[in-house]
């Protein structure tokens, strides 16, 4: 695991720092993580997905970011599937399919990947690839809340004040936005002056 952490550091130094992107596929880290991923290693598809989407040590290629991503997922790497999730998603490197992406977040939260929670409960939100459900959508944001992300925490503080999927209360949404600003999210600080200052 140690080894994996150096190979990382020196993937994102590189992706840093190298500018001639012909070399930097030839950067003996990346093809170290391509025999990786050959031999079944799913944090390694999920890093070189991650490289190929943001163009980072590689030329971008959604696509092969694409592939690399679904390598991940199918090798259980819960990260790889909220990331192909969010590919399709924005429909980058593959057609937009909100139903696929709604199943790839929940690979992701269920592998304890809380942005794939928050997604899912945007989707059962917004009613895009699944039916309309709020009170899944609180379910979904509250495990990503739980788990520590301030976006899950944000919107079931949104979903409190409005009572949507749960019994409006002012003070649970003045709770859950003032957690999504201990969580350092901007917009967690700004939702919670608003909503207090409205209160009074």
């Amino acid at each position: 695991m140690t080894r994996r952490y150096v190979l990382l550091a020196l993937l994102l130094i590189g992706g840093v720092l190298v500018t001639d992107t012909v070399w930097a596929e030839s950067f003996p880290a990346i093809q170290e993580l391509k025999t990786l991923c050959d031999k079944g290693d799913a944090e390694g598809c999920a890093i070189l997905g991650w490289m190929y989407e943001e163009g980072r040590g590689v030329t971008q290629d959604f696509p092969k970011a694409v592939d690399f991503y679904r390598e991940a997922c199918d090798g259980g790497e819960a990260k790889g599937c909220l990331n192909l999730g969010l590919m399709y998603d924005i429909g980058q490197g593959v057609i937009q399919d909100f139903s696929q992406a709604a199943d790839l977040f929940r690979k992701g939260c269920d592998g304890g990947e809380t942005k794939g929670c928050v997604n899912l409960g945007r989707l059962y939100g917004t009613g895009q690839g699944v039916k309309q459900n709020f009170p899944k959508a609180v379910d979904f944001y509250r495990k990503a809340c739980n788990g520590g992300d301030a976006l899950g925490c944000l919107g079931l503080g949104v979903l409190y004040e409005n009572g949507q999927g749960v019994k409006q209360s002012d003070s649970d949404a003045l709770t859950y936005y003032g957690k999504a600003c201990d969580l350092k999210l901007e917009d967690g600080c700004k939702y919670y002056a608003q909503f207090k200052q409205k209160r009074r």
